[in-house]
């Protein structure tokens, strides 16, 4: 029905996550009206994330320096760091602007399953930063799945012994929903994370 470029088109938009045919589509027939030098920006904006963005070699966030912005931060706490499994989580904490120490980001979650052991994973590194700091509190921010806990509890084992408070976030029920439409595993947790009040 299309040219073969614009199919070519369609199909390149069609790989990027939650993009279906019909999105596609349209984010191809919208590239026709741009002109060319918007064209250009476009596809260059692109190439130049795929070239110069890599992971912070402190915390493992994307940077297009040697270290990211949150880590060369010197406002934000050194000794709080949040765990969490990529650096899409990074961008969500830091929307919610709450936040103010400094993350490790694990590049992944521990699962024997796929393959994925703790040496897969950037854990090491984490070990690393909190030598010799004091008063260090891990959160650890990973999603309630069974490769997420798995994780928990490893970097929880091998903190023990080293003066370190960890702690991880709350599950449970979210504000606004109905008990009814609440899923058995949400309902335990939030159970088993009862705050007194």
């Amino acid at each position: 029905m299309y040219p073969e470029s614009l199919n070519n088109a369609i199909n390149s938009f069609k790989r990027l996550p939650g993009i279906g045919e019909k999105s596609a589509e349209r984010f191809a027939l919208s590239i026709l009206d741009l002109d060319e030098e918007e064209i250009e920006e476009f596809s260059k904006s692109i190439k130049t994330c795929k070239e110069q963005l890599h992971r912070c070699k402190t915390c493992g966030h994307l940077t297009d320096k040697d270290e990211c912005s949150i880590c060369t931060d010197k406002s934000r706490k050194d000794n709080i760091i949040c765990v969490v499994e990529d650096y899409k989580s990074v961008f969500m904490f830091e929307k919610s602007g709450s936040f103010q120490g400094k993350y490790h980001v694990l590049n992944g979650l521990i699962s024997p399953m796929e393959g994925i052991l703790p040496e897969d994973v950037n854990i090491s590194s984490l070990i690393t930063r909190i030598e010799g700091k004091e008063d260090v509190e891990i959160i650890l921010a990973l999603k309630p799945t069974i490769e997420g806990e798995t994780t928990t509890m490893y970097i929880k084992k091998i903190l023990d012994g080293k003066g370190v408070k960890v702690s991880r976030l709350s599950y449970g029920i979210p504000m606004g929903v109905d008990i009814d439409y609440l899923d058995s595993i949400t309902l335990d947790r939030a159970l088993l994370d009862r705050i007194e009040l």
